[in-house]
């Protein structure tokens, strides 16, 4: 294995170093952070293969933590990334304790080999073919299949006993596997092979399905990675050449297509122009900047070939903030363990403790006769296979997800459903959330004897070919009438200004009504020009020559049920606010209506910041679909994205909603509560029935037949029970 990537500066020389940044070919870059890192050490980082769920990430920690010289290691989880600080050079030790504990690190630029589906499916699909074989020679002899399923049982063990074994060598003594190889070896050795087999089975299922969700939520950072050009272009003595990220620093003058992504931050250095920011703000509309104004990187440059002068150093854009708020959201929320590995640490042991006292210190202490001792510390490892309690929780928790399903949300996993159901503050950005995400035409005023149709008629044939949203919007208004739109000639983009084009014969001109000259407007019109802005509106003025003949008003409308979804949230006790990266005019006239508070002209740090206040109140999902609601998404207690929102809004949330419908919500929060409840039901099930037949088979009154019938008389009744939320209307 190659050598890591390190930081080589001791601690005391750079104190304060945060989680290293990426930088296009994988190469960490340091970066300022609050809390300073023990001194006299050396920061070294990894990528972790093999990670399925917040539960490997610590098994991770805890091997590398036992090495000597190690001061500090963590497990960023969200993007598979190992950070050690160490005292010494532990590189290669640390390689092989994390082998050792059964995970694959790969160091720098380094790319792991994409998976095999069918190798990583082999031993499930294996087991599933054994299992159909020994029940199938059990319906023919009975004995041939109690071999067969021995056999079967063995078979399965095998990954999963070694995997327990090499946790045990690092340090985790009582994993899930732990669990699993205990459940499976007791079994067999009461003779319950085909259950023995089927927790296997049902072990094996799981993993896969948490590996394959972890999977999908890791492709939310790599498509953000994607919104930064690998290369840009750089003007020097007046030369163009093509560089690489790494190679852009401050002062250095690029200039980037139209229709192309800013590689880095900068200051516009041409007069004006427009940039579609909306993967960092989430306004729809494109902005438009004056010469010197900073843009963002991951801005797409709307219409025009533009110069910009870089002010962001590599690996610090405005795109690479994003990444480290996603990173720090995720070390700042404690990872949710699952509760079969929580409880196993204290069940485990304690029943395999006592299984092996009851079949031992009766003939030792009291010169018991061996057979029937021995035979209740069998009963009793039979009853305390957690086979019910291996399947109360996922039995639960996947009918909740499939009733999800059924009403058009995706939620990522058990440990979503369970946080849904504690939610009680939603907040919601504004644009493609609560709002359809595109403008539309919703007032025409026709001034100097124009009627609507042609003052639309016109303006639809400045427009014509445009990919601004709102001469779209324009567009479709123009078609949704029935209009004919005449040829317009001498099409031309007045930078910063608007449109103009030459129809019919004459010169025809569209902008925003601060862009006319002053002097073109009556008093009347420019009072209603400030009611329908102060109303959130976004305005365009048409000029016939030198005459401004009508004014076209634009809004991105609420979604027709955002209302209902809102008033079905206030019933459920959970309060509403929209955060915003629109003006406060837009902002207070789509959250009024729908009765909530709002906050407006929010970046994406802005929106973090008010989530974790909002957060440290009470528990709170954000809703969003824009890349910017990423971070924010993160750092609450759920994340949820509109199904029509952007790739990476999508797997870094929580949750989505597949059909874009905001009644939904109301729906899984209610279905989400309804699984918590059925859970604790379950558990109590599981538990109450095993000590029951604790006392019983102390008492002497409880065989293995007993035995057997209540581990899957107790698996069928939390089965049963988690099946009722399917019929949850």
């Amino acid at each position: 294995m190659s050598n890591p990537t390190l930081n080589q500066t001791p601690r005391f020389e750079r104190a304060t170093l945060r989680p290293l940044a990426t930088q296009p070919g994988g190469q960490p870059t340091p970066v300022a952070e609050e809390t300073p890192a023990p001194k006299n050490t050396t920061r070294y980082s990894w990528q972790v293969r093999g990670m399925d769920c917040a539960a490997c990430a610590r098994k991770v920690e805890n091997a590398v933590r036992q090495l000597p010289d190690v001061a500090c290691a963590q497990v960023l989880f969200a993007t598979e990334k190992l950070i050690v600080d160490a005292r010494s050079d532990v590189r290669h030790a640390v390689e092989s304790a994390v082998q050792k504990a059964g995970y694959t690190l790969l160091a720098g630029g380094e790319k792991a080999p994409a998976p095999s589906g069918w190798r990583e499916n082999l031993p499930m699909g294996a087991l599933i073919v054994l299992i159909a074989i020994s029940w199938a020679l059990s319906r023919i002899s009975p004995p041939a299949g109690q071999i067969a399923f021995i056999f079967t049982t063995l078979a399965g063990l095998w990954p999963v006993a070694g995997k327990a074994l090499r946790q045990i060598r690092a340090g985790t003594w009582f994993a899930i596997e732990t669990l699993m190889s205990v459940a499976a070896v007791g079994a067999l050795l009461i003779g319950a092979t085909a259950e023995a087999a089927m927790v296997l089975l049902l072990f094996l299922i799981g993993e896969r399905l948490e590996g394959f969700a972890a999977s999908r939520a890791r492709r939310g950072v790599t498509a953000l990675m994607a919104l930064r050009p690998e290369v840009a272009t750089r003007l020097r003595d007046g030369q163009r050449e093509t560089v690489a990220l790494a190679e852009l620093r401050p002062g250095d003058k690029i200039e980037v297509a139209a229709g192309g992504r800013l590689p880095a931050d900068g200051r516009l250095l041409d007069a004006a122009a427009s940039f579609d920011e909306s993967a960092l703000t989430g306004e729809s509309v494109p902005v438009e900047h004056c010469r010197g104004e900073k843009v963002a990187a991951g801005a797409t440059s709307v219409d025009r070939k533009v110069l910009l002068e870089v002010v962001s150093e590599p690996g610090d854009s405005a795109i690479d903030r994003i990444l480290r708020l996603i990173e720090e959201a995720e070390e700042r929320r404690a990872p949710i363990e699952r509760f079969i590995d929580r409880f196993s640490r204290i069940y485990t042991p304690l029943i395999m403790g006592l299984s092996l006292l009851v079949a031992v210190v009766p003939p030792l202490a009291l010169a018991a006769p061996w057979a029937p001792w021995i035979y209740k510390g069998l009963t009793l490892l039979l009853i305390g296979c957690p086979c019910a309690l291996v399947i109360s929780t996922p039995a639960a928790i996947t009918s909740g997800l499939a009733a999800a399903a059924r009403r058009g949300a995706l939620i990522k996993g058990g440990a979503a459903l369970e946080r849904l159901g504690r939610v009680k503050q939603f907040a919601f950005d504004k644009t493609g959330t609560l709002t359809a995400g595109k403008p539309q035409v919703t007032a025409l005023f026709p001034l100097e004897g124009m009627n609507d149709d042609e003052l639309l008629r016109l303006a639809a044939a400045v427009e014509q070919g445009s990919t601004h949203p709102l001469a779209q919007a324009i567009a479709a208004a123009a078609a949704a009438h029935g209009l004919a739109i005449p040829e317009a000639h001498d099409q031309t983009t007045l930078t910063g200004c608007g449109v103009e084009a030459r129809v019919e014969g004459k010169m025809l001109r569209l902008s925003a009504p601060g862009r006319l000259r002053e002097g073109l407007l009556s008093q009347e019109i420019a009072q209603l020009i400030a009611r329908e802005e102060a109303s959130g509106q976004t305005l365009a003025a048409l000029q016939v020559e030198s005459r401004v003949v009508g004014i076209l008003a634009l809004r991105d409308e609420p979604r027709p049920e955002a209302a209902q979804a809102i008033s079905q949230l206030t019933a459920l006790g959970i309060r509403s606010i929209m955060l915003t990266g629109d003006n406060p005019r837009a902002a207070a006239a789509v959250a009024q209506p729908l009765g909530m508070d709002f906050r407006a002209g929010l970046l994406a740090e802005d929106k973090v910041r008010e989530v974790n206040a909002l957060n440290n109140r009470a528990p709170l999902a954000m809703v969003g679909d824009g890349i910017n609601d990423a971070p924010a998404m993160k750092a609450a207690t759920l994340g949820i994205a509109m199904g029509g929102g952007t790739d990476v809004a999508l797997e870094t949330a929580d949750a989505a909603l597949t059909h874009n419908r905001l009644s939904e919500l109301a729906v899984v929060v209610r279905l989400a509560r309804a699984t918590h409840r059925n859970i604790r039901q379950n558990i109590a099930i599981a538990l109450g029935l095993k000590a029951v037949f604790l006392v019983t088979t102390l008492m002497g009154l409880t065989g293995l037949w007993l035995a057997v019938l209540a581990d899957s008389g107790a698996t069928a009744l939390v089965t049963a029970n988690a099946l009722r939320l399917l019929r949850k209307k």
